[in-house]
């Protein structure tokens, strides 16, 4: 019997660095190895400059964004199960999505053969009125809960996300994601092994706020656990870290996969500037918590921490004046550590397929190879 085929739909995936993509990926990945699915990926930017093939994974690429074009591309793979990897601004430049939601809804209710799941890694935007989310806010809703309404599941990376799906009448799910970035194969060493080294990762966005905004804590902390040497991993930024930082900065640029995960193996410490209460969905924390670091978040909201998380008990947030040590720090890194095992990739992909069973995806793939 052959491999079952999963249809992914994706914003981009390499050469391009996106998150989701990146995401998607390693999930493609497991199931293969765990549960003989294969998956053949639909890219949803018209200008990605991929290939055919990414890895050992089939990839079509819309060219063009239209409902047209992505009912082409159904029809021919003969998709029976279609996972939707979902950000409106992934598929469109002001988030509003029309032509994926009017395709997939098409392809859902032609056929009760097919199965759609929905991961949703984000949900819609808001903001004060002068700016273009506000006013484009209820726009994204209405295909939010139109894609929902027509999922025969409902995936979030966070619980704030699926009680929002919950309120539209929808059943939903949620399981903050795992590491993109690979997860060790072994028990991570104790921080006191490892380099007095602190790493700031991700998009130049993330890593430019964390200078700016946090500058005196950065140093601080850098005090506190007697840094060495800060280590910059991510694409250029419009800045010098060193102007910010008082102990030395290397700068690594942009590095993948095993690679990262050999350095954060011999960090004690990784810093990212994002909202306490949706750090499930950060591959950047979850990489940190994977690899047995000491979390440090510089959140700025008014929001509390949500999924199982608590500042102070599983991370360390930056302005916080409470004071870090080694011992105090080696305690938040085995909580994140323990906290992360229960989304690692392995479950994300079980939590999946027992999903596309339950809806009859799998059981008709069967009949389609047998």
């Amino acid at each position: 019997m052959s491999l079952i085929e999963l249809t992914a739909i994706v914003p981009r995936l390499r050469p391009v660095v996106d998150g989701v993509g990146d995401f998607a990926l390693s999930l493609a990945r497991e199931l293969r190895e765990r549960f003989a699915i294969d998956t053949h990926f639909i890219v949803g930017d018209p200008s990605w400059p991929g290939e055919e093939r990414v890895e050992d994974f089939s990839v079509s690429k819309l060219t063009s964004r239209t409902e047209a074009r992505l009912n082409a591309i159904l029809t021919h793979q003969k998709s029976v199960a279609v996972l939707l990897h979902y950000g409106g601004y992934g598929y469109a430049q002001r988030g509003c999505p029309d032509w994926l939601v009017e395709a997939l809804t098409n392809w859902r209710t032609a056929s009760e053969g097919r199965t759609l799941a929905t991961l949703f890694h984000e949900l819609y935007a808001s903001g004060p009125p002068w700016t273009s989310s506000f006013w484009l806010s209820r726009r994204q809703k209405t295909l939010t809960e139109q894609l929902a309404r027509v999922s025969d599941s409902c995936l979030t990376s966070v619980a704030l996300y699926s009680e929002i799906i919950e309120k539209m009448g929808v059943p939903a799910r949620s399981l903050p994601v795992f590491s993109s970035i690979g997860e060790p194969d072994e028990s991570p060493k104790p921080l006191s092994s490892r380099r007095r080294r602190l790493i700031v990762f991700g998009t130049p966005g993330r890593r430019l706020q964390v200078y700016k905004r946090s500058r005196e804590a950065l140093n601080r902390i850098c005090r506190e656990l007697s840094i060495e040497e800060v280590w910059d991993i991510g694409a250029e930024m419009d800045l010098e870290p060193a102007r910010f930082v008082d102990v030395p900065v290397v700068l690594c640029g942009k590095m993948r996969g095993r690679k990262v995960s050999d350095i954060f193996l011999d960090s004690i410490a990784g810093v990212i500037d994002y909202p306490a209460d949706v750090l499930g969905k950060s591959t950047i924390f979850a990489a940190y918590c994977a690899h047995r670091m000491i979390p440090l978040v510089a959140s700025y909201n008014e929001s509390s921490p949500a999924d199982r998380l608590v500042a102070g008990v599983h991370f360390s947030l930056l302005q916080s004046r409470d004071g870090l040590s080694l011992n105090s720090g080696q305690r938040l890194a085995d909580n994140a550590f323990d906290w992360y095992q229960d989304h690692r990739l392995a479950v994300h992909a079980k939590s999946l397929a027992a999903s596309l069973e339950r809806d009859g995806a799998l059981a008709q793939e069967y009949l389609v190879h047998a």
